[in-house]
């Protein structure tokens, strides 16, 4: 069919070896998709093979549906029904074999909403409040404990009576919790995402039968996007095709960026070695990128160690390099792109805005660039997240700065129980009653009450005097100051912490540095009142009709997309790469996070980044990552200041120095190693934030537990 004479000569390697362990490293722009859909046309096609006999996992519900739209123009009869995604996969398997685990077909499939109403449901049953623990925490606690397995086999094993016991005698809240929600899992036999996967393998582990009729029934296996698989779905892909022992993966270990979610490099990298006389294929054709954005791409990807060596050549023709400036502030960092959009649109043959995508490490960044769009009426639209001044804790601060200028209803609602306080609806209802009586706001109503026996028994007096503390004092305070002590006497910035909501606190960052930057632009005359007024004009201010929009997204939302025009923003050390990247593994991780930035591009890059002093009072530099991209792949809009590179330079030279020491090599358990007053010892395992060694030294009793592996040296 015609589809075969559309490859080039490695996808079509790729696309009839039919048989055996085959590994496609796929890089980026390089036809993957059209590669995977070509291999399973030729399997039906020219093989024979039925579709019932060929499972296609791909990563998303969205790629699967390209890749049946692809292959129903060609096969417009065939049932596609096992292209799917793990969890889809999953849930077929579940739906003929559960009864192995003496589970219904009609089991209920939770989604996120539906675990988070049914642990409201425990917390009101076992009378637990928010103040005890976050609905997050909890969630966040299962994931942990479910991580483990076992669970399965007590999920399977108890009935409702053996699961209210084990409720009753948990010794700790977060345990009790855990098995009252497996109770109310249990009773309506309920299975979130995570239980999909845990069940599937529970009973192909455990079943001969099931798992033998599984792995004759797919004589073919193949995986997509296999560099960001994890331990649990790689162990189903080697399962299941256990018996034929076909097995098809694709991917690119340099766009592995999901190691948060699970995902280990590893299982691509390792292929040939847990599967002996594998087959490695490498589309390194690049179909997407001009070749001068390619080449940056391929310069700044190789300072990476642990990759497979590969170098990607363009195919199409381009001149431009990608443009990199380098900004005073973020203000102007922002204005730059916003002046290129325009003139990119505006030009002769002009480019539309729905072909521009802007791409930055964390939605945080997105803040100063918000702005200027709309100050420059360049309608937008940000894709997997909230527009800055629309985000809930930035909503929440303002409030409370708000309330802290004058007083009102709006404000005095979204705060007055944030972070939990007591002041719950029977409260709130009690204060409406009693402001409509009297004719006054919220907060009056709750200064009036505070004494009552309702109100003495909640912490709206704690609320109260916080919100009396700054008024008597706001008048003469920094507003930087000023948003610090609201977040850290109202509990806020210690609620999100606890609960480890990163993001928001990165976005509370950022609200200090817009902050800082309108006092610094505003001089002396700055009140928090203008401030609130600079900020309510973009809250409320509509761009227009967004359906020729420029898109806004983080990195990882990106993935899988691409765009004529790409602005990448926020290059800059402690951005990107961000602050926690404090080992050489997790630089790698943004490197390649950075690499799938660069590869988006189709025609045009542009690079940016903003010098200034943050609200903390540290310089910025230009990140290390545009000098990975080497000096002759870049054009830079200005000249770089004298010294800006050699201070970035020795920032690498810090840190990754630091990162080497706590290296720790991928499979270290049962390796002998020496320390200079201990002695010998074996490698027992690693700590769980996963940095340094457990080892077991020969000459002492009980293990000794390093958080830097340089303190050892293995032999």
């Amino acid at each position: 069919m015609d589809y075969l004479s559309q490859l080039n000569s490695a996808q079509a390697e790729a696309v009839t070896t039919t048989e055996g362990y085959i590994r496609v490293v796929a890089g980026a722009g390089s036809g993957k998709t059209k590669t995977l859909t070509a291999r399973y046309m030729y399997l039906v096609d020219m093989l024979g093979i039925s579709t019932a006999n060929i499972l296609c996992v791909t990563f998303t519900n969205k790629a699967a549906a390209e890749m049946k739209k692809r292959i129903r123009r060609q096969l417009p009869d065939q049932d596609l029904a096992r292209i799917t995604t793990f969890h889809g996969f999953c849930v077929s398997l579940l739906k003929e074999d559960c009864h192995v685990v003496g589970y219904p077909k009609t089991f209920l499939i939770m989604d996120e909403e539906d675990k988070k109403a049914m642990l409201s449901t425990v917390f009101e049953d076992l009378g637990i409040t928010g103040r005890d623990i976050t609905i997050q925490e909890a969630i966040d606690h299962i994931g942990w404990r479910k991580g483990g397995r076992g669970y399965v086999k007590t999920l399977i094993d108890s009935d409702m009576n053996h699961l209210l016991e084990l409720t009753q005698s948990a010794s700790t809240l977060k345990d009790k919790i855990l098995y009252r929600y497996f109770y109310e899992q249990r009773k309506c036999f309920a299975l979130d995402f995570d239980d999909l996967i845990y069940f599937a393998l529970y009973i192909l582990n455990h079943s001969r039968e099931v798992r033998e009729k599984w792995q004759q029934r797919l004589e073919y296996v193949m995986v997509d996007e296999f560099q960001d698989i994890d331990k649990d779905q790689y162990s189903l892909a080697d399962i299941l095709s256990g018996y034929h022992k076909n097995l098809f993966v694709v991917g690119d270990p340099d766009q592995t960026i999901y190691t948060w979610r699970g995902a280990d490099v590893k299982f691509i990298l390792e292929f040939p070695s847990r599967h002996p006389g594998a087959k490695t294929i490498y589309l390194n054709e690049n179909y997407r990128s001009a070749p001068q954005i390619l080449a940056a791409s391929n310069a700044l990807i190789e300072k990476n160690r642990e990759r497979l060596e590969k170098r990607l050549t363009a195919v199409r023709g381009d001149n431009r390099k990608p443009l990199y400036f380098h900004a005073k502030t973020s203000a102007l960092e922002a204005d730059w792109i916003t002046a290129n959009m325009r003139a990119l649109h505006e030009a002769e043959e002009g480019i539309a805005y729905s072909d521009m995508g802007v791409l930055y490490r964390a939605h945080y960044v997105s803040r100063a660039l918000e702005e200027s769009l709309i100050k420059n009426k360049i309608p937008y639209i940000l894709y997997s997240g909230v527009e800055f001044y629309k985000r809930k804790e930035i909503k929440d601060v303002l409030s409370y700065l708000r309330m802290v200028y004058h007083p009102d209803d709006i404000s005095f609602l979204r705060t007055v129980n944030e972070p939990k306080r007591g002041v719950g609806r029977t409260r709130i209802a009690a204060l409406k009653a009693y402001a409509a009586a009297k004719g006054c706001t919220l907060y009056d109503a709750l200064l009036a009450n505070l004494e009552t026996e309702s109100f003495r028994r909640s912490h709206a007096k704690d609320y109260a005097r916080l919100i009396e503390k700054y008024r008597a004092v706001y008048d003469n305070m920094d507003l930087t100051d000023l948003l610090a002590g609201i977040l850290h006497d109202s509990g806020y910035e210690t609620m999100l912490r606890s609960a480890g909501e990163e993001e928001r606190l990165d976005n509370l960052a950022e609200l200090k540095q817009a902050i800082f930057d309108f006092t610094r632009k505003a001089g002396e005359t700055v009140t928090l009142g203008n401030y609130l007024d600079h900020a309510a004009l973009f809250t409320n201010m509509d761009t227009g009709e967004k359906a020729q929009a420029v898109k806004l997204m983080t990195i990882h939302s990106a993935k899988g997309l691409e765009f004529p025009v790409v602005f990448l923003c926020g290059l800059s050390e402690g951005i990107f790469p961000g602050k926690r990247a404090n080992t050489r593994e997790k630089l790698e991780e943004e490197r390649r996070l950075c690499y799938v930035a660069f590869t988006r591009a189709r025609d045009r890059l542009f690079l940016s980044d903003a010098a200034g002093t943050s609200y903390d009072g540290s310089f910025r530099y230009p990140s290390r990552f545009l000098f990975n991209a080497e000096k002759e792949n870049v054009d830079y809009a200005v000249p770089l200041e004298p010294g800006l590179e050699e201070k970035t330079q020795s920032i690498v030279r810090e840190t990754e120095d630091l990162g080497e020491q706590r290296c720790v090599p991928s499979d270290v358990t049962g390796k002998r190693v020496r320390h200079p007053v201990f002695g010998a010892g074996t490698v027992i395992g690693v700590p769980r934030d996963g940095q340094g060694l457990i080892v077991q030294f020969d000459g002492i009793v009980t293990p000794r537990t390093f958080a830097d592996s340089g303190k050892v040296t293995f032999e």
